[in-house]
């Protein structure tokens, strides 16, 4: 399956989890019908931020609110493993909700992309766009 992705968003991703390093950054895709539009950085309020991730529940219900209002939909989620590679974890496949949402997972240079289906996450291929 693939995705859309504006330009600029593998290149904001890795920003973001070089800002954050050795902790975890986290954060929201952003977007419409498939297309990742913008991503949202947000804070990591796991207990060890160095080895796992939690987003502020206050920005996903303010991002929740604002596609109820007509604003952009949560596609789904980043995040950072600042010692390990761009592959989901155990920790990630314990803590998903098999909810159809896209994750995309930073290691290093590389940022992979899934979707957390219902039996596990399925890798996803992805293509930039324009706007």
């Amino acid at each position: 399956m693939e995705i859309h992705l504006a330009r600029g968003i593998i290149a904001a991703i890795r920003a973001e989890a070089m800002k954050a390093h050795p902790h975890e950054a986290c954060g929201l895709l952003l977007g419409r019908m498939g297309k990742v539009a913008q991503i949202r950085a947000c804070a990591n309020v796991a207990p060890d931020p160095a080895r796992h991730f939690e987003i502020d529940p206050a920005a996903l219900i303010a991002a929740f609110r604002a596609e109820r209002a007509g604003g952009e939909q949560v596609l789904g989620y980043y995040h950072s493993h600042p010692t390990g590679d761009a592959m989901p974890s155990r920790t990630d496949a314990a803590m998903a909700a098999r909810d159809g949402r896209i994750w995309a997972i930073c290691g290093g240079e590389t940022v992979s992309w899934w979707r957390d289906g219902a039996n596990g996450f399925e890798v996803l291929f992805t293509r930039e766009v324009e706007g």
